[in-house]
């Protein structure tokens, strides 16, 4: 009988974030099939982490986190996290090793499936050195689950025209190298098809090969926490989930529920809560703009970093911001809303959608990117333009005062439904046991050379200098 492939997940940094969730969820599904799942990464906080990372469900390990700094005085944050992961990857490779040399039964070495999310700097190392050294049968096959092209995150448009061209020239080698690393992977799978057809306009068909979608999940049966009566004496929630990040553009829940105006928003609350970590500037400025945002309206606002600061804020709060909610508390508040408000335009997948649909809760999100794909517009939630608020206040209030409760039961019993057929552990760990099984029975891709790797460095260093220099000349 064939043994089980072992599982070794390789992610830069488990703090609490849609990519950490899926990664973890990742884990839960193939470990749940049998796997044995082990998860290298360079940083978890155990204060700022999700419970399964640091509880012992997961067998999680950090490894390369010595050297390298997440960035230096706010910059190189793309080279840092290259060689962060590059140094993770020393340590993954160096006890694979050892204990592939302490198995006395070479003959018996399961296979070894490498998964990398979010850098794919390692996945040439591993291709050219991560033979499963002393077994005669075992296979390595590498699977690539990309969120986003990482080019595209970045931001090239602040700053003075010469500071945007050193931002340019510095980006350049790692955009292409973005591309020819994920090239090294035997296959590469996208969080949806909205993301899918960006990878490949983006890096190109040639590099990624034929992508497969696999979609983020939840656990389905993950037992509803018992709350002791209704919160905040039974104000009707409207609850916005994201990290405090502009991109993902929180201001609009604000502006939506002012829009409401002051009697309607009599015996409501709009709660943003979210991953913030105060190492992040963004995060602390991002939240900072908001209360202002808010405040500036004409509502009222309190931030609370404990659910029992939370639970005790004054009946007069319009606006509660919760700073790195806790799971529990988290499903809490979905469990009450009568609404979840998505908020980011071109989302690539978006978990929060589906975690709002699970516990029956319709969602109102931007009308692209991928709430197109778990969204049924009038039947688990609407779709609106994001740049348009008052169509947002319209829906809100459409839910607040103009539906009854049979037709949000409606809503709420499809929801549920489609998430246990499209978004489950079940489904994703049958997609992902699917495309390990794919690699396996085929020939590894072909990878154009190690050596590449030394132009590459070279490139990077001219490039470095140049910026360094640049960036010297301004200050």
């Amino acid at each position: 009988m064939p043994t089980t492939p072992n599982i070794t997940i390789i992610h830069p940094d488990l703090g609490i974030g849609g990519a950490e969730r899926l990664i973890i969820d990742v884990a839960l599904a193939l470990q749940s099939r049998g796997h044995k799942v082990t998860i290298y990464t360079s940083h978890r906080d155990p204060s700022h982490c999700f419970e399964e990372a640091r509880d012992g469900t997961l067998d999680v390990r950090v490894r390369g986190n010595t050297i390298f700094p997440a960035h230096v005085g706010g910059r190189l944050y793309v080279l840092m996290a290259i060689l962060r992961q590059l140094h993770l990857t020393k340590a993954v490779l160096s006890e694979l090793h050892e204990a592939s040399t302490n198995n006395e039964n070479k003959e018996s070495t399961p296979d070894e499936i490498f998964i990398v999310d979010q850098v794919p700097a390692c996945v040439p190392f591993l291709k050219t050195l991560g033979a499963r050294n002393g077994s005669t049968k075992a296979q390595q096959r590498i699977l690539f689950y990309c969120h986003f092209p990482d080019q595209l995150l970045s931001r090239r448009d602040e700053g003075a025209q010469l500071v945007r061209l050193a931002k340019g020239l510095y980006r350049y080698p790692f955009d292409w190298f973005e591309g020819w690393a994920m090239s090294a992977s035997d296959k590469v799978v996208a969080n949806s098809r909205f993301t899918r057809g960006v990878i490949q306009r983006v890096l190109g068909a040639e590099k990624v090969g034929d992508l497969s979608v696999v979609y983020p999940c939840v656990d389905v049966d993950v037992a509803a926490g018992e709350t002791e009566g209704e919160l905040w004496g039974g104000k009707k929630i409207l609850l916005s989930v994201n990290r405090f990040e502009r991109k993902k553009d929180l201001a609009l829940a604000i502006r939506a529920y002012h829009g409401l105006g002051a009697e309607k928003r009599r015996g409501t609350r709009l709660v943003v809560a979210g991953g913030y970590d105060n190492r992040v500037q963004e995060n602390v400025q991002y939240h900072r703009e908001l209360d202002e945002l808010a405040t500036g309206l004409g509502l009222q606002t309190a931030t609370s970093k404990t659910v029992v600061s939370a639970l005790s804020i004054p009946d007069s709060i319009d606006v509660l911001f919760l700073l790195s909610v806790p799971t529990a508390f988290r499903d809490t508040l979905l469990q009450q809303a009568k609404l979840l408000l998505y908020t980011p335009i071109n989302e690539h997948f978006g978990i929060v959608p589906v975690e709002a649909m699970r516990a029956g809760v319709p969602v109102l999100a931007s009308n692209t990117g991928g709430p197109l794909e778990t969204i049924v517009e009038g039947e688990t939630g609407w779709l609106r333009d994001a740049k348009v608020d008052a169509d947002w206040t319209a829906v809100m209030d459409k839910v607040l005062y103009g539906m009854d409760q049979a037709d949000l039961d409606r809503m709420s019993v499809v929801a549920k439904k489609r998430v246990e057929r499209e978004f489950s552990l079940t489904a994703m760990g049958e997609k992902l046991d699917g495309e390990i099984a794919e690699m396996l029975s085929t020939d590894r891709r072909p990878f154009h050379g190690f050596q590449q790797i030394l132009g590459l460095l070279a490139l990077v260093g001219g490039v470095l200098a140049l910026v360094v220099a640049l960036l010297l000349r301004i200050r």
